[in-house]
């Protein structure tokens, strides 16, 4: 008899590539810069990183069922050269197998390709772009420490259009220092002229040990208000559903048959490989971060690729669950909450929620719970907040 898996079966993979030729001001993840001059296989670096992450993949077990979507995040994956992502792609290909059709999304930055990298990217099998933007004004971008110009965006767009990349997606920032309502709403304005079939709006955090970590503090000045900020989100989600774009996610924005597939895996809890220097994996019930440093990372890949941690207990999966699939416009499924963690567990979740249901911040329609838009999503940290506190 096969063995049942009850975590699920991986489909997805998250493959980190560190590589930046500057590191943004409000940039936390774990990369490593390499400069402006270096790329690809012209960067011993890279290569060496390249070879490594194959290595890592090639380590790790398969579970059987072909890849539905592959997202290569960083960093900056479009210092990659096209020979070494479609070595990457055929490393994975050989170890899981890829579904036909399967979404392979690329986070690309302005400034950082020509036609030759994009329409190569696009041969080899990349089939979704998400363009980091942030902002269409010299200022910000230069507030932020971006490395591209306003006229790179807009030189990037004409790129990928002429690769014909069927999806593309375009990244803003809100809550930049300096950032006015008007710069804000100029970004919208711009953004929605473009006509992406994908738009993610971020809100700025400020975290410990960027040198916006050291340069401001939240709250403060040149940082917008909280006030501001709301009306930054507000202005976002009257801008975008006016345009045609649903908001489904917190974050996310999409026209009609183009949501991202891969973040949706996150979303809905499901599992999913993670490979490279600082990747988050979810298998067979564990949640495992790699290394945040190459030195680090190269060893542990020299030691097995072990993957030490416990299996999530369940009242840490219901926390995760909600937390991750509330920031979804259609929220969770209650009658399948109920089914995997029991009656007494989703009681519990109502009477938390009771001031919420109330103030119209939270809803149940159709035996799913979801969080109000925009209300319960500006105050969805309130909401979180006050479920991990009393189930946790």
């Amino acid at each position: 008899m096969q063995k049942v898996n009850v975590f699920g079966v991986a489909s997805s993979a998250y493959v980190h590539i560190p590589f930046c030729r500057r590191r943004c001001f409000y940039c936390d993840f774990p990369v490593f810069v390499v400069g402006d001059r270096l790329r690809g296989e012209t960067s011993g670096t890279i290569s060496q990183y390249v070879d490594v992450l194959c290595q890592e993949i090639t380590m790790t077990p398969s579970y059987g069922q072909p890849l539905q979507t592959i997202f290569f995040g960083g960093g900056t994956p479009s210092l990659l050269s096209t020979a070494q992502l479609q070595h990457i792609l055929q490393v994975l290909e050989k170890q899981f197998g890829v579904l036909s059709g399967a979404e392979i999304s690329m986070e690309v930055d302005p400034g950082t390709f020509d036609f030759a990298h994009i329409a190569g990217y696009r041969g080899a099998g990349v089939n979704r772009v998400s363009l980091g933007v942030q902002a269409f004004q010299a200022e910000l971008l230069k507030v932020a420490g971006r490395s591209h110009s306003v006229e790179d965006i807009f030189a990037a767009v004409e790129l990928i259009h002429q690769a014909e990349i069927p999806e593309f997606s375009l990244d803003l920032i809100s809550g930049l220092p300096h950032q006015s309502l008007d710069q804000w709403q100029d970004s919208l304005t711009k953004a929605v002229a473009i006509t992406p079939n994908h738009i993610s709006i971020y809100d700025l955090t400020i975290e410990p040990g960027t040198p916006f970590g050291r340069y401001y503090k939240p709250g403060d000045k040149p940082l917008p208000t909280d006030e501001t900020t709301v009306q930054m989100y507000r202005l976002a989600q009257q801008v975008l559903t006016s345009a045609g774009y649903e908001h489904y996610e917190i974050s996310n924005y999409a026209q009609t048959g183009h949501q991202c597939q891969h973040n949706r895996v996150y979303w809905e809890n499901r599992p999913y490989y993670g490979f490279g220097m600082g990747a988050a994996s979810y298998i067979e019930g564990k949640r495992f971060t790699r290394p945040r440093t190459t030195k680090e990372y190269y060893q542990w890949i020299q030691a097995g690729c072990v993957i030490d941690c416990e299996v999530t207990p369940p009242e840490d999966v219901l926390l995760e669950t909600l937390m991750l699939g509330l920031r979804l416009a259609e929220g969770v499924n209650v009658e399948a909450l109920r089914e995997k963690f029991g009656q007494a567990k989703i009681a519990a979740v109502y009477q938390c929620l009771k001031p919420y249901l109330a103030k119209g911040w939270v809803e149940v329609v159709n035996e799913r719970l979801r969080l109000c838009d925009p209300e319960g999503f500006l105050f969805s940290n309130v909401v979180l907040a006050d479920l991990f506190s009393n189930l946790g």
